[in-house]
């Protein structure tokens, strides 16, 4: 039988405290206003007989005489098929206009998949995007960041791997967003028509913090039973940055003693416990998490980014609006590159950057004043080329396109003898 409380001793932002027994951690609550109306509750700590619980939208209109009713269960999300093109609240609630979703219920912040069953990775996740998948391949169940400041073009980038990817759900997770940033993921998937296959979890930036903490705990929970019916499922959580500030937004209100810049020492386990839904399973489908995390200050080594980096497999590097090649890393890609793709994909892709490196030396003799030599001023004709051609994010076009598109730069500016490629390879692929 469920117990009810008639008191709540103490509410403090969007925590309450009530007295209570037999109560477990992240039990759900239900506290009945006087007004007829009902709001939840999650159980998120307690002492002795005093227990914390976080309420999801907040304390407003909650009275210290309303009733609290625990429900002997954790959060939950409900899975179907209906969910596909539909947009929810961090609490799981329709805010897309349309009718509940009916299905069953999920119990959200599980353990990660089984080891066991998972495999090594060794697929390509396509995206269409020469600077991903020439230099820096996404693979299936990779867990990679997207490193950026404020106002670059991130949530744009995002949209772009969800419009274009070959995985077959796309769930998308924004915390802390703008309501023109909201309705950007809303016209973009509707214009380009990837509404079908795609589900969004959405924490606004005037909603309560504790439905930011829920946002990445639902998508992946979905996202895991899709994965283990057998579909790829690729996961695109923005920003970070806005999760953990939602963290230290409420240690700080349960007067935790903070780690590092305020945020608690739970930190790196917050962030790598999400990470690290991340799995291809045998047998079965695959969850592929690309996340945004913004640098405040551009600082690589503000808690966030650092703790993270050391969680993740790489990192792909925003700057002025491009993905920077030199800061950006995929530790995973020597599983596919050459391997499921062209036998010249590693050459290639060496060669175009290291050429490109190359360029930048010959930029800043002249910006010195120098004079420039002739190997100097093709390097720096190849470099235009290659910013327009491969680096502007607006470019969507397939792997073996992109390849053959950095042979012909190469012809364009250079010899054979220039470019220090295999023979075999030059012989092969060299444009005639």
């Amino acid at each position: 039988m469920k117990k009810v409380y008639e008191k709540i001793n103490n509410m403090r932002g969007n925590l309450i405290t009530v007295t209570a027994d037999g109560v477990s951690l992240g039990e759900l609550a239900r506290i009945d206003k006087q007004d007829g109306r009902s709001t939840y509750a999650s159980v998120l700590r307690f002492e002795g007989d005093e227990v914390t619980l976080q309420v999801f939208g907040g304390t407003r209109g909650i009275s210290t005489n309303d009733e609290v009713i625990f429900l002997k269960k954790e959060m939950t999300a409900t899975f179907g098929e209906s969910l596909l093109g539909r947009r929810l609240s961090g609490s799981g609630r329709p805010i897309d206009g349309g009718p509940q979703i009916q299905g069953e219920s999920l119990a959200i912040g599980g353990p990660s998949f089984n080891p066991v069953q998972r495999i090594i990775p060794k697929q390509m996740v396509r995206t269409n995007i020469p600077m991903i998948d020439v230099f820096n391949c996404l693979v299936k169940s990779q867990k990679i960041p997207i490193f950026s400041i404020p106002g670059e073009p991130y949530n744009q980038l995002l949209m772009r791997i969800a419009n274009q990817t070959d995985a077959e759900v796309v769930i998308i997770g924004g915390m802390g967003l703008t309501f023109d940033d909201y309705q950007a993921f809303i016209d973009n998937a509707e214009k380009a028509g990837s509404a079908e296959k795609s589900i969004m979890f959405i924490h606004r930036a005037i909603d309560p913090a504790v439905e930011c903490l829920l946002v990445p705990d639902m998508a992946l929970a979905v996202a895991e039973q899709f994965a283990t019916q057998g579909k790829d499922v690729l996961v695109l959580l923005t920003d970070m940055t806005a999760f953990a500030d939602s963290i230290k937004e409420i240690a700080i209100t349960m007067d935790q003693v903070p780690s590092n810049r305020g945020y608690p020492g739970s930190l790196y386990s917050d962030l790598a416990f999400r990470y690290e839904k991340a799995v291809d399973i045998e047998g079965s489908g695959s969850i592929t998490i690309i996340t945004v995390t913004t640098m405040p200050g551009d600082d690589i080594t503000h808690p966030i980014p650092d703790n993270t980096g050391y969680i993740t497999e790489g990192q792909f590097y925003l700057r002025g609006g491009v993905i920077d090649p030199f800061g950006s890393l995929s530790r995973l890609k020597q599983q596919v590159i050459g391997k499921v793709t062209r036998e010249d994909h590693g050459d290639i892709a060496n060669t175009l950057i290291r050429l490109y490196a190359d360029s930048k030396k010959a930029k800043e003799r002249e910006s010195m004043g120098f004079k420039l030599s002739r190997w100097d001023e093709k390097l720096i004709a190849y470099s235009e080329q290659f910013e327009k051609k491969m680096m502007d994010l607006q470019v969507n076009i397939a792997l073996e396109e992109a390849l053959d598109l950095g042979w012909k730069l190469l012809a364009e500016f250079f010899t054979r003898q220039e470019i220090g490629i295999k023979q075999k390879l030059i012989e092969k692929y060299w444009p005639s």
